[in-house]
């Protein structure tokens, strides 16, 4: 069992649902590190941070002297790295922040891995793989190439490459997850999902790329964190997808969203399209599956209107918990 296990990036949204999740379920000491940025928030960890078996350190995962620090003062079984620059569109115009975090910070937390012994777990994405056809039934597996489209999706598999090539040159104890796209509470506005739904809530035009073709695959979160635990509690050294088998265009899911709450589709607007687009993402979980027992149990329709209605309620109260 893990005794000490440090979360970076454990104020965003699938780290702090995560540390969520692992107090509910374990007696694990959650060390939570964050640099507070503007996807990390003090609010999304409302509740939990008088627990006892919890503490919380600001620091940047880039910052090795801080990082060093926080293993030799808490000494770690494991690390699950969160921390990371994930908005697509802030990484076109500018890159360069995400190859410093996404890369430098994960070699500076692996660095300290192998200084203290501890096992790294790196949060990835299925956007490593690069799209697949719409018309296509194909998904993609462990084993395929990696073929990323933009600088974001570029930084985590040079990630993961690292993580791989750190396991093979320094023996590190190394674990990957590849999840698509995670959707639930606590999520920042940029995101296509809470977006979508604020800009439903005050009337506004609802911004869709292109035709609004582009299909994701969706998972909640809940189903994300609990197929964590299990890697962390009983996984082999691999590389492992997690999908939500839950695949529905942008513009279908926007018009999903003005139909929970009762808003005209009309809002519904095509702009240009982001650069370097993927149309499609899709995945298999035989892997995790097989090794784990792991299957999403959250159905998407009940899972969605669950959303809409935690951001709705915030619009109503006045709060802005997410932003």
């Amino acid at each position: 069992m893990i005794k000490t296990l440090i979360v970076t990036g454990g104020a965003g949204f699938i780290g702090s649902n995560f540390v969520r999740y692992m107090l509910g379920v374990s007696d694990t000491h959650i060390v939570c590190v964050d640099k507070l940025t503007y996807a990390g928030s003090m609010s999304s960890l409302e509740g939990i941070t008088g627990d006892k078996r919890f503490t919380f350190v600001r620091a940047d995962i880039c910052d090795r002297a801080a990082m060093r620090e926080v293993f030799g003062r808490y000494k770690p079984e494991a690390v699950i790295n969160f921390a990371a620059e994930s908005h697509v569109d802030r990484s076109i115009t500018d890159p360069g922040i995400f190859v410093t975090t996404n890369i430098i910070g994960v070699q500076t937390l692996m660095d300290c891995c192998l200084e203290t012994g501890a096992h790294f777990h790196q949060i990835s994405t299925d956007e490593v793989y690069g799209d697949l056809p719409a018309d296509s039934e194909q998904a993609f597996d462990e084993q395929s190439p990696l073929r990323p489209s933009g600088p974001y999706s570029a930084s985590k598999a040079s990630a993961d490459l690292l993580a791989l090539a750190y396991r093979r040159t320094y023996g590190l104890s190394v674990t990957i997850t590849r999840s698509s796209n995670n959707y639930g509470c606590f999520q920042h506005t940029e995101k296509f999902i809470p977006h979508m739904i604020m800009c439903a809530l005050e009337g506004r035009n609802m911004p869709v790329y292109g035709d609004g073709s582009n299909v994701r695959d969706w998972l909640h979160v809940s189903d994300h964190c609990r197929a964590l635990k299990m890697i962390l509690d009983g996984g082999r050294e691999e590389v492992y997808n997690i999908a939500g088998h839950n695949e529905i265009s942008n513009l279908r899911l926007a018009e999903t969203i003005c139909d929970i709450l009762g808003k005209p589709r009309e809002l519904i607007t095509f702009v240009s399209d982001r650069k370097g687009h993927d149309i499609r993402y899709s995945m298999k979980t035989d892997k995790l599956t097989s090794d784990t027992g792991w299957r999403p149990v959250r159905d998407f329709k009940e899972g969605l209107e669950e959303t809409v209605r935690w951001y709705a309620a915030g619009k109503a109260a006045g709060g802005c918990l997410w932003k």
